[in-house]
Protein backbone atom coordinates (compact mmCIF):
# COMPACT_ATOMS: atom_id res chain seq x y z
CA UNK A 1 0.00 0.00 0.00
CA UNK A 2 2.40 2.49 1.14
CA UNK A 3 4.69 1.71 -1.97
CA UNK A 4 1.53 3.13 -4.06
CA UNK A 5 1.48 6.94 -1.97
CA UNK A 6 5.40 7.55 -3.56
CA UNK A 7 5.32 7.48 -7.05
CA UNK A 8 2.05 9.96 -6.99
CA UNK A 9 4.22 12.75 -4.76
CA UNK A 10 7.35 11.62 -7.17
CA UNK A 11 4.75 12.46 -10.25
CA UNK A 12 3.19 15.59 -8.72
CA UNK A 13 5.57 17.78 -7.01
CA UNK A 14 4.12 19.82 -5.10
CA UNK A 15 3.34 23.55 -6.51
CA UNK A 16 6.04 26.41 -4.93
CA UNK A 17 8.18 23.78 -4.51
CA UNK A 18 11.93 24.52 -5.03
CA UNK A 19 12.57 21.51 -6.86
CA UNK A 20 9.40 21.42 -8.92
CA UNK A 21 10.78 24.87 -10.34
CA UNK A 22 9.63 24.93 -14.21
CA UNK A 23 5.82 24.20 -12.70
CA UNK A 24 5.79 27.49 -10.70
CA UNK A 25 3.53 30.20 -11.64
CA UNK A 26 6.14 32.97 -12.73
CA UNK A 27 4.16 35.37 -12.26
CA UNK A 28 3.91 34.07 -8.70
CA UNK A 29 7.52 33.39 -8.79
CA UNK A 30 8.38 37.08 -9.48
CA UNK A 31 5.94 38.52 -6.86
CA UNK A 32 7.80 36.42 -4.33
CA UNK A 33 11.71 37.12 -5.67
CA UNK A 34 10.28 40.98 -5.48
CA UNK A 35 9.48 40.36 -1.16
CA UNK A 36 12.86 38.49 -0.70
CA UNK A 37 14.59 41.09 -2.14
CA UNK A 38 12.90 43.94 -0.06
CA UNK A 39 13.17 41.98 3.04
CA UNK A 40 17.25 42.22 2.06
CA UNK A 41 16.51 45.72 1.24
CA UNK A 42 17.62 45.29 -2.41
CA UNK A 43 15.54 47.88 -3.80
CA UNK A 44 16.36 48.09 -7.03
CA UNK A 45 15.72 44.48 -7.70
CA UNK A 46 12.45 44.51 -5.94
CA UNK A 47 11.41 46.60 -8.33
CA UNK A 48 12.65 44.77 -11.20
CA UNK A 49 10.35 41.76 -10.07
CA UNK A 50 7.61 43.65 -8.40
CA UNK A 51 7.04 45.56 -11.57
CA UNK A 52 7.16 42.09 -13.97
CA UNK A 53 4.89 40.12 -11.52
CA UNK A 54 2.15 43.46 -11.72
CA UNK A 55 2.07 43.19 -15.78
CA UNK A 56 2.49 39.47 -15.89
CA UNK A 57 -1.19 39.91 -13.08
CA UNK A 58 -2.93 42.72 -15.23
CA UNK A 59 -2.12 40.27 -18.66
CA UNK A 60 -4.06 37.30 -16.27
CA UNK A 61 -7.05 40.33 -15.26
CA UNK A 62 -5.90 39.00 -11.70
CA UNK A 63 -7.77 41.89 -9.12
CA UNK A 64 -6.06 40.46 -6.11
CA UNK A 65 -2.60 39.98 -7.79
CA UNK A 66 -2.72 43.55 -9.28
CA UNK A 67 -3.01 44.56 -5.42
CA UNK A 68 -0.96 42.65 -3.76
CA UNK A 69 1.91 43.40 -6.44
CA UNK A 70 0.45 47.46 -6.43
CA UNK A 71 0.96 47.12 -2.40
CA UNK A 72 4.59 46.03 -2.64
CA UNK A 73 5.58 48.45 -5.44
CA UNK A 74 4.08 50.87 -2.34
CA UNK A 75 6.62 49.40 0.07
CA UNK A 76 9.66 49.70 -2.56
CA UNK A 77 8.53 53.43 -3.38
CA UNK A 78 8.80 54.40 0.70
CA UNK A 79 12.19 52.47 1.47
CA UNK A 80 13.77 54.71 -1.41
CA UNK A 81 11.44 58.13 0.09
CA UNK A 82 9.42 58.21 -3.40
CA UNK A 83 6.39 58.92 -1.65
CA UNK A 84 4.21 60.34 -4.20
CA UNK A 85 4.96 57.39 -6.75
CA UNK A 86 4.46 55.16 -3.02
CA UNK A 87 0.79 57.33 -3.15
CA UNK A 88 -0.01 56.23 -6.51
CA UNK A 89 0.56 52.47 -5.62
CA UNK A 90 -1.57 52.31 -2.23
CA UNK A 91 -4.40 54.36 -3.91
CA UNK A 92 -4.53 51.69 -6.89
CA UNK A 93 -4.16 48.68 -4.29
CA UNK A 94 -6.99 50.37 -1.81
CA UNK A 95 -8.80 50.83 -4.69
CA UNK A 96 -9.51 46.80 -5.78
CA UNK A 97 -9.12 45.77 -2.13
CA UNK A 98 -12.61 48.49 -1.37
CA UNK A 99 -14.29 46.54 -4.59
CA UNK A 100 -12.97 42.84 -3.24
CA UNK A 101 -14.79 44.42 0.21
CA UNK A 102 -11.46 43.66 1.94
CA UNK A 103 -11.35 45.71 5.17
CA UNK A 104 -8.10 43.93 6.44
CA UNK A 105 -6.16 44.61 3.67
CA UNK A 106 -7.77 48.23 3.57
CA UNK A 107 -6.52 48.33 7.62
CA UNK A 108 -2.84 47.68 6.57
CA UNK A 109 -2.63 50.21 3.47
CA UNK A 110 -4.00 52.87 6.05
CA UNK A 111 -0.99 52.24 7.60
CA UNK A 112 0.98 52.85 5.07
CA UNK A 113 -0.51 56.38 4.10
CA UNK A 114 0.28 57.49 7.33
CA UNK A 115 3.82 56.63 7.02
CA UNK A 116 3.35 58.34 3.12
CA UNK A 117 1.65 61.71 4.72
CA UNK A 118 4.65 61.51 7.44
CA UNK A 119 7.06 61.66 4.31
CA UNK A 120 6.13 64.35 2.65
CA UNK A 121 5.42 66.22 5.57
CA UNK A 122 1.44 66.98 5.12
CA UNK A 123 1.11 66.08 8.72
CA UNK A 124 -2.79 67.02 8.72
CA UNK A 125 -3.25 63.96 5.99
CA UNK A 126 -1.46 61.88 8.33
CA UNK A 127 -3.36 62.61 11.15
CA UNK A 128 -6.60 61.87 9.43
CA UNK A 129 -5.65 58.78 8.54
CA UNK A 130 -4.75 57.96 12.17
CA UNK A 131 -8.23 59.68 13.63
CA UNK A 132 -10.03 56.97 10.98
CA UNK A 133 -7.27 54.04 12.52
CA UNK A 134 -8.52 54.77 15.57
CA UNK A 135 -11.95 54.64 15.21
CA UNK A 136 -11.81 51.05 13.86
CA UNK A 137 -9.42 49.66 17.02
CA UNK A 138 -11.63 51.38 19.07
CA UNK A 139 -14.29 49.89 17.49
CA UNK A 140 -12.74 46.39 17.30
CA UNK A 141 -11.81 46.72 21.04
CA UNK A 142 -8.13 46.41 20.02
CA UNK A 143 -6.19 48.17 22.81
CA UNK A 144 -3.00 46.96 21.22
CA UNK A 145 -3.72 48.76 18.11
CA UNK A 146 -5.06 51.85 19.52
CA UNK A 147 -1.90 52.20 21.45
CA UNK A 148 0.13 51.95 18.55
CA UNK A 149 -1.98 54.51 16.21
CA UNK A 150 -1.83 56.69 19.49
CA UNK A 151 2.29 56.40 19.36
CA UNK A 152 2.30 57.62 16.05
CA UNK A 153 0.32 60.43 16.35
CA UNK A 154 2.24 61.36 19.04
CA UNK A 155 5.86 61.21 16.98
CA UNK A 156 3.68 63.16 14.21
CA UNK A 157 2.12 66.19 16.60
CA UNK A 158 5.90 66.20 17.51
CA UNK A 159 7.45 66.40 14.04
CA UNK A 160 4.62 69.10 13.47
CA UNK A 161 5.81 71.37 16.35
CA UNK A 162 2.30 70.47 17.88
CA UNK A 163 3.80 69.87 21.54
CA UNK A 164 0.81 69.81 23.58
CA UNK A 165 -1.08 67.60 21.20
CA UNK A 166 1.44 65.24 21.69
CA UNK A 167 1.55 65.39 25.51
CA UNK A 168 -2.18 64.62 25.44
CA UNK A 169 -1.68 61.55 22.91
CA UNK A 170 0.94 60.26 25.54
CA UNK A 171 -1.66 60.51 28.55
CA UNK A 172 -3.92 59.25 26.91
CA UNK A 173 -2.23 56.23 26.32
CA UNK A 174 -0.81 56.26 30.13
CA UNK A 175 -4.74 55.95 31.06
CA UNK A 176 -5.38 52.95 28.60
CA UNK A 177 -2.57 51.20 30.48
CA UNK A 178 -3.63 52.35 33.79
CA UNK A 179 -6.88 50.66 32.70
CA UNK A 180 -5.06 47.29 32.41
CA UNK A 181 -3.03 47.70 35.55
CA UNK A 182 0.11 48.46 33.60
CA UNK A 183 1.37 50.53 36.50
CA UNK A 184 5.11 51.43 35.52
CA UNK A 185 3.95 51.69 31.63
CA UNK A 186 1.29 54.33 32.30
CA UNK A 187 3.46 56.56 34.78
CA UNK A 188 6.16 56.45 31.45
CA UNK A 189 4.25 57.78 29.10
CA UNK A 190 2.96 60.20 32.24
CA UNK A 191 6.37 61.10 32.12
CA UNK A 192 7.12 61.68 28.58
CA UNK A 193 3.78 64.01 28.74
CA UNK A 194 5.74 66.02 31.29
CA UNK A 195 8.99 66.48 29.72
CA UNK A 196 7.38 67.56 26.03
CA UNK A 197 5.72 70.03 27.99
CA UNK A 198 8.63 71.44 29.78
CA UNK A 199 10.30 71.20 26.53
CA UNK A 200 7.47 74.06 25.58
Amino acid sequence: MSKTVQPIQNIAPMPGGKEGGASVDPVLADYEKGKEFLQKNEVSQAVVAFHNALIGYQEKGDQKGIANASNQMGHVCLARGEYDQALVHYNRAWDICDKLDDPMSMLSISKQFVLVYRGQRQFKKAITVCLELLEKYHGNNDPQGTVAILEQMAEIYLEAGDKEKAADAYRTIASIHANFKHKNIAEGYLQKAKEIEKIG
